[in-house]
């Protein structure tokens, strides 16, 4: 299982995590990207997002060791 955080203070809104893994973030009131659910299943989607947000906002790790899971790997 993966936990999945968005730090909403470098979240620009882009969207582009919503384009990679719809039903796994959405834009919230502020237009700030937000995890649909956490912790998930691995997903190489999310890792997608991750790896493609603009920002580096979005962190995941694994939700029984805290271990950051690098999304470039």
């Amino acid at each position: 299982m993966w936990t999945v955080r968005v730090d909403r203070s470098q979240c620009i809104g882009s969207a582009m995590c919503v384009g990679v893994a719809r039903d796994r973030f959405k834009l919230d009131a502020d237009d700030r990207s937000v995890p649909v659910t956490s912790p998930i299943e691995p997903d190489e989607r999310v890792r997608d997002a991750a790896a493609n947000c603009p920002m580096e906002a979005i962190e995941l790790r694994d939700a029984t060791t805290g271990e950051l899971i690098d999304p470039y790997a």
